[in-house]
């Protein structure tokens, strides 16, 4: 963990929003840090420790929560400061399967790849699936990406694929990702989808790979 991630943090634990804010706009992106190395190396970075400390019951629920929205502060302050690459006229739903709070991650995502040239609808936590199954009826996408963080959700998971699958085919691309995910390298066949395991980059290059995005932007 940098030194910014770490001074951020403290901010977090402290619930001292207006630190937390300074080290991410002063510290970070006032000295030169990019808006995605901010997302990626300090916000992403921090929360993933708030969510080790969590676990480990090093910190409450309550806790937990006001440093989430701390990040959910920082994100929206530095989101108008991500660098926008052209558009790449291919569309994707990011949404956290039903159940699933943890929101975090999938936020995150939705940031980076709208940076990366995507057009992005983000959908948030704990989407009902038959829900998520009518958005994509309604304003079908180029691609889906789904979020899991608590492995107890992965059924949810599976169980949204599958409808996903009955109601808009099988050459719809879906990418999952998360926390329970890491460790579940069968998903890929059981359920005839990408995996993303690393950052929200890697999630981006996994699209474009999926949707031939180089391809169209040499042909182009």
């Amino acid at each position: 963990m940098s030194a910014l991630a770490m001074r951020f943090l403290e901010a977090q634990l402290a619930g001292d929003r207006h630190e937390a804010l300074r080290v991410a706009m002063e510290d970070g992106i006032g000295k030169g840090a990019s808006a995605e190395d901010v997302h990626l190396g300090i916000v992403a970075v921090s929360q993933r420790e708030i969510g080790r400390l969590w676990q480990e019951n090093r910190i409450t629920v309550a806790e937990e929560h006001r440093a989430t929205a701390i990040s959910q502060l920082v994100l929206a302050h530095v989101f108008p400061h991500l660098e926008r690459e052209k558009r790449l006229r291919c569309s994707v739903v990011v949404a956290c399967v039903e159940g699933e709070d943890h929101d975090m991650a999938a936020r995150i995502a939705a940031d980076i790849l709208d940076a990366r040239g995507f057009d992005v609808a983000f959908l948030g936590a704990n989407v009902p699936t038959s829900h998520l199954v009518k958005h994509l009826k309604q304003a079908p996408p180029d691609a889906v990406a789904l979020s899991v963080t608590m492995s107890f959700h992965l059924s949810t998971l599976r169980a949204a694929v599958r409808a996903v699958r009955e109601a808009m085919g099988d050459a719809l691309p879906i990418v999952v990702g998360g926390e329970a995910v890491v460790g579940h390298p069968d998903l890929v066949e059981q359920l005839g989808v990408a995996v993303s395991r690393g950052t929200a980059r890697d999630l981006a290059v996994t699209l474009q790979r999926l949707l031939r995005v180089e391809e169209a932007r040499k042909d182009g």
